[in-house]
């Protein structure tokens, strides 16, 4: 239990003993949790969503009477890159805010932001305030990674950390369908106006926000977080609540926690010192994270930047079609995290994090020689794009479980927003100009070449996982790194006498 003195200085407080983490990972799973998941992680959703839209509207909003006198290449490159760079600002800027002032002040902002600028678009009269309001929900979209991510991985158990994360991360892929096919509706003619259809599909992603905000005002404050800066009691508190709230659903008493550990209390938590933890303290940890991400960012970019333009100028496709395609890749990203997300935790993170590496690295190294060949048509590359995202989703999912897992607590939403950050900027900035002429000049050798740096930064991503993946599953967070504000290892609690299974110590 927290037991902790009063009025802690603003970076110095007391030392308290606890036994909330151990506490947290022993709770049976349960209608609570399930609060936690669709009012944290749905807003991926709401991500795959407005970035498909985008891409399937360029098109049209390059048309005349769309009401935007903006070019298809400015949707695609402009405002494509200032969204890219709203998402890395934001992540930085709230990832800071999100170890400082708590998880749940962040989670609420941030989507905050995201709805008002995706309002704001939807009303775009001038080109300079549809880019202006792309920066802003990127800028919103980026600080969700790093509030959301440490929020979920810190509120559920441990057993099922694993498979939470990522089936919550490949859910973009749920929005991407939605947005695929969505767009194919808004911009039929027939149904809806020129300048009305690309705005009602960014209406639509505000009203699901809206519903999203009401469930997410019930999630809490995570516990880890309070007792950490200086809010002991409330944790204690918040905990014991949750605990009766299992009991009454489960219809019986949870068992005592079996550990406590001594936090020295610290109400804000320096900048310097997180840098130098990540990178100083965790080199090998630090190595992993950047080589996931950026692994994973060349590859998605190989298949999904050029998809539409390699469809159409290899195989005759329709440019009105190209969203079915779309939204058959986006399944086979979809079901591979869902899937596959358990393994995650029962066989263990170092062989499914290199083993989904490798083997999309691989599958795309195969896609790209049978494109040479001239042995694919539409149907079966998409097929084989299909397969190759089932294993890389799962993958690219397991990034951010990691690198919000392997770093101490007071450092987990700054390191997320780090990584997220780089491997968005590969993604979205070093990843179009690699690939951008490759996917669009008309030649095999080109679009093989795409495919093959995308498969071999895969691979190499996977191999830097075998060597240096931390083996996490079903482990505390608290294990797997001690907090910085540790005063001493976790130690197991005494069994002299009954102990509550909450209250007060």
């Amino acid at each position: 239990m927290a037991t902790s003195a009063p009025d802690p200085s603003p970076t110095d407080g007391p030392t308290i003993t606890t036994d909330v983490p151990a506490r947290l990972d022993r709770l049976p799973w349960s209608r609570w949790h399930w609060m936690i998941v669709i009012g944290l992680g749905t807003v991926w959703i709401l991500d795959g969503l407005e970035v498909t839209i985008v891409g399937n509207i360029a098109g049209r909003l390059s048309e005349p009477g769309s009401g935007l006198a903006v070019t298809s290449s400015e949707i695609t490159g402009l405002a494509a890159a200032l969204y890219v760079t709203g998402a890395c600002v934001g992540a930085l800027f709230f990832g800071w805010l999100t170890d400082r002032f708590g998880r749940k002040k962040l989670f609420m902002v941030t989507l905050a932001v995201y709805l008002s600028a995706t309002a704001m678009t939807a009303l775009s009269f001038a080109p300079w305030w549809f880019f202006t309001f792309r920066f802003l929900t990127g800028f919103g979209i980026g600080g969700e990674y790093a509030a959301i991510n440490s929020a979920i991985d810190e509120l559920i158990p441990s057993k099922y950390r694993g498979r939470v994360d990522l089936t919550i991360n490949g859910s973009y892929w749920l929005g991407a369908i939605g947005g695929s096919l969505l767009s194919i509706v808004a911009l039929n003619t027939s149904i809806f106006a020129k300048d009305v259809g690309w705005r009602l599909t960014f209406a639509l992603g505000v009203v699901l926000g809206l519903v999203i905000l009401l469930v997410r005002r019930h999630v809490p404050e995570s516990p880890r977080w309070q007792f950490i800066h200086g809010y002991g009691d409330e944790a204690k508190e918040l905990v014991g609540q949750v605990e009766e709230r299992v009991e009454a659903e489960k219809g019986t008493r949870l068992p005592p926690a079996d550990r406590e550990m001594t936090i020295h209390q610290r109400r804000s938590i320096g900048f310097g010192l997180i840098a130098r933890t990540v990178f100083l303290k965790y080199p090998k940890r630090a190595t992993l994270g950047l080589s996931l991400f950026i692994g994973q960012a060349f590859l998605y970019n190989a298949i999904t930047f050029g998809f539409g333009a390699i469809l159409i100028k290899f195989y005759g496709v329709n440019s009105g079609h190209t969203g079915y395609y779309f939204a058959v890749i986006a399944a086979g990203n979809l079901f591979g995290a869902v899937l596959l997300s358990p393994l995650f935790d029962i066989v263990g993170r170092r062989i499914m994090i290199s083993g989904t590496y490798l083997l999309s690295g691989l599958l795309l190294f195969g896609t790209a020689w049978l494109f040479n060949r001239g042995s694919l048509d539409a149907t079966t590359l998409t097929a084989c794009w299909c397969v190759v995202l089932f294993f890389a989703s799962a993958g690219a999912s397991s990034a951010y479980l990691t690198v919000s897992e392997i770093f101490p607590m007071e450092t987990r939403a700054m390191a997320i927003a780090f990584f997220y950050a780089i491997g968005t900027a590969a993604g979205g900035i070093t990843g179009p100009l690699v690939f951008s002429d490759l996917t669009s000049s008309g030649k095999v050798g080109d679009t093989v070449l795409a495919f093959c740096i995308g498969a071999a930064l895969m691979c190499a991503g996977g191999l830097v996982a075998a060597v240096f993946a931390v083996n996490a599953e079903q482990k505390s967070l608290e294990d797997i790194a001690t907090p910085l504000s540790s005063a001493g290892p976790a130690t197991p609690t005494s069994t002299a006498g009954p102990k509550p299974s909450h209250g007060a110590a």
